[in-house]
């Protein structure tokens, strides 16, 4: 009777580790269907919506790779989803080729987007071409020419200050005190005292005009800011 009962719970043992062993690879193939299941959701993503959200995607492909490949070992690397793993790789592989173009590809129209209307508003301030990317040297203001270009800027400045955003203001006092800078070297250059006392009133006008732009555009965009959180 021993005997009979000893067997028997040696037999139910072997069943209970197998039963065990058995939920365990079943665990593991479908970690292995769920990681080919979001490659697979992510390539149906459209391509702009994919490349803007793709910190977020790499990081949880990151996560669902290391459970497929801990799921491999636990199916003893068998052939047919070791095949299965590496296919959805290669796939990924291609999708991410694609997001990083396409990212690229918005980064560029975006940055074309900014430099265009820079030009544009560089042009409206100092003189169609005069200030062009990002040099700021003035070189082309002279002793001659400079109390018009403060002249132009200032009255330019106040006709369109309503319209400039934030980062068209922080353009716009980059290029100011670039132009400034140019101001030191063209004094010793011969510029009258005349012309410089000129300046030197559009000066007095406009920082207190520009200070106030800037603090109220810095307002706005906090108010949006909290729209949009909202």
């Amino acid at each position: 009777m021993k005997k009979l009962n000893l067997a028997a719970v040696v037999a139910l043992s072997a069943l209970a580790l197998t039963s065990c062993k058995d939920e365990s690879k079943m665990k593991a193939e479908q970690k292995v269907d769920q990681y080919v299941s979001f490659v697979d959701s992510v390539n149906n993503v459209a391509g702009e919506e994919r490349a803007a959200n793709w910190a977020a995607i790499q990081h949880e492909y990151e996560v669902m790779t290391a459970k497929a490949d801990s799921s491999l070992a636990v199916l003893e690397n068998d052939a047919k989803t070791s095949e299965k793993i590496q296919e959805a790789k290669a796939k990924y592989e291609g999708i991410k080729t694609q997001a990083e173009e396409t990212a690229k590809a918005q980064a560029d129209k975006a940055q074309a987007a900014v430099a265009t209307g820079a030009n544009k508003v560089a042009d409206a301030l100092f003189g169609a071409n005069n200030v062009k990317g990002d040099d700021k040297s003035f070189a082309w203001v002279n002793k001659d020419n400079i109390l018009k270009v403060y002249q132009d800027f200032y009255e330019n400045f106040k006709t369109n200050r309503d319209s400039y955003s934030r980062e068209e203001l922080d353009m716009i006092k980059a290029w100011y005190e670039a132009l400034d800078a140019r101001k030191n070297t063209v004094e010793k250059e011969g510029l009258s005292s005349k012309d410089n006392m000129k300046i030197a009133e559009i000066k007095l006008k406009f920082a207190p005009m520009f200070k106030w732009d800037r603090l109220t555009a810095k307002g706005e965009e906090n108010e949006e800011a909290k729209k949009s959180a909202n």
